[in-house]
């Protein structure tokens, strides 16, 4: 098996630095690939070594596998971590690393083109007899994809066949949407993932969104580190995550949990993973897709099983086994991750840019925080808007919902519109402290979630302190004019 001695983080950002962090710790030099635009980020400052590579636009540069690998040859990096997002699920990448003699800290790509590809994954679900919501595959269905997918019959949800984090993904409640739908998410998946391939599934309403953490090693031992829960979600990407799951009862998580182990032996799948389920109202759930990489959402499992994922990964890429039993790992209390986004809740999430003038994460006990950025650098369209991640971690859920709460109002974020505030009055309403959510808490609960209006005192001092910050007004009210200001402290 390969002895990794050096390896090639293939991302960037918060993830970038966090990978970095377990190689440091593993005594593993690792190597920084970065775009101009992120040269002045944490993860290229604290990396002992980096490559600055090029492409046609920044996301094309981390999407570009020959220039990765001839950064591997440059470096002597024997082995590269995806992260996630990129090229982290791309099969071919991982088969030409292999040809390279460069160990993928990830699945095989047997398993990548087996699972993580949605639909051939949905295909090897219902084989297996694993519960699967109606759906039909461009794959499946061909020329005849648009009339398959009215026969499905409406709501029905367009997704991508490649990538994920909710990318390439749109809801259709009408026939008459449909076509423009499909031709929506066909772009922005071939943007995003090089690949415009589709699929459409029945759409559940309001369903939650619970996902398990699954691992596998090359001795066959498949285990699972428990559930997230995963509803809160806007733009079919989720904001607030949490473990474990609110509210399910043990047999019902013994079942979901069991699923996915299942679905993974039978994929004999080896490295990290995802397998995701929508969970109806009337208790039953569905395989919705299987992410074959390391979640964003990784670190509330790590916070109650007390385990560092990427060093699994490592050592499982390197054919060590993994170094327990089921019975062996242990959860204790609550964990909830929010994603702190440069974007405007008022204005239907739309991403924000601009400078950070201002950036100050908070250090709480309890409290971890993975940020890829710091204060000074520019906020820019060219990525997905996220930048940090807060997660708390309590004995019991709500001592982690108020450390979470506590954490982000201790954060500073000058510059660029930010989804701070939402983020608070989601953990602070009584729904969710009731654990009642699914994936349509956003929308459902839409005008309670929006900020509150200012009174006439706050917007009267917002107007003053606007105005004393503009030269045009201060000046002429305060500048001592001519021939005055030239006499100095002369006197008469």
């Amino acid at each position: 098996m390969p002895d990794i001695r050096k390896v090639l983080i293939a991302n960037r950002g918060e993830i970038a630095l966090r990978i970095l962090r377990t190689l440091d710790r593993m005594n593993i030099p690792g190597v920084v690939v970065y775009h101009p635009a992120d040269a002045r980020s944490p993860a290229v400052k604290a990396a002992p070594e980096t490559v600055q590579i090029e492409g046609p636009s920044p996301v094309q540069a981390y999407l570009d596998a020959e220039a990765l690998i001839t950064a591997c040859r440059r470096t002597g990096a024997d082995a590269v971590h995806p992260g996630f997002g990129f090229l982290a699920e791309n099969a071919g990448f991982a088969r030409r690393l292999s040809e390279e003699g460069i160990t993928f800290i990830g699945p095989g790509p047997e398993a990548m083109e087996l699972m993580g590809n949605k639909a051939g994954a949905r295909a090897f679900c219902i084989t297996h007899g694993f519960p699967v919501a109606p759906s039909v595959t461009e794959a499946d269905a061909g020329t005849n994809f648009l009339e398959a997918a009215r026969e499905l019959g409406p709501p029905l949800l367009i997704k991508a066949v490649s990538g994920g984090g909710g990318k390439g993904m749109h809801i259709v409640q009408t026939l008459e949407d449909l076509e423009e739908a499909v031709e929506l998410a066909r772009s922005e998946a071939f943007r995003s993932f090089g690949d415009g391939a589709l699929y459409a599934e029945r759409y559940l309403e309001n369903p939650r969104h619970i996902e398990v953490q699954v691992f596998g090693d090359a001795r066959g031992r498949i285990l699972h580190l428990g559930e997230r829960e995963c509803s809160v979600q806007r733009r079919f990407q989720k904001i607030i995550e949490e473990s474990p799951a609110p509210g399910l009862s043990p047999e019902l998580r013994g079942r979901i949990c069991e699923t996915a182990v299942e679905i993974a032996r039978k994929a004999g799948y080896i490295n990290a993973g995802t397998v995701e389920f929508l969970l109806a109202p009337s208790g039953k759930f569905y395989f919705l897709e299987m992410n074959t990489r390391i979640q964003v959402e990784h670190p509330v499992t790590e916070m109650v099983t007390g385990l560092d994922l990427v060093e699994l990964q490592v050592r499982v890429a390197r054919g060590e086994p993994l170094p327990f039993s089921q019975d062996e790992i242990r959860f204790e209390g609550h964990a909830v991750e929010a994603r702190l986004y440069a974007e405007d809740p008022e204005s239907d999430f739309i991403p924000a840019t601009g400078r950070l003038l201002a950036y100050r994460m908070p250090e709480e006990a309890g409290i971890r925080v993975e940020n890829g950025y710091e204060e000074g650098m520019h906020v820019t369209a060219e990525f997905d808007p996220m930048l940090a991640k807060i997660i708390a971690h309590g004995a019991d859920r709500e001592e982690a919902i108020g450390r979470a709460i506590k954490a982000l109002e201790a954060s500073v974020v000058l510059g660029v519109t930010t989804n701070q505030d939402f983020l608070v009055r989601v953990l602070r309403h009584p729904a969710f402290r009731a654990g009642e959510v699914d994936t349509g808490f956003i929308a459902r609960h839409r005008e309670d979630l929006n900020a509150p209006s200012l009174t006439s005192t706050e917007r009267n001092l917002l107007l003053a302190a606007a105005a004393l910050a503009t030269r045009d007004l201060v000046d002429p009210a305060f500048t001592v004019p001519e021939p005055y200001a030239s006499m100095g402290s002369w006197r008469n």
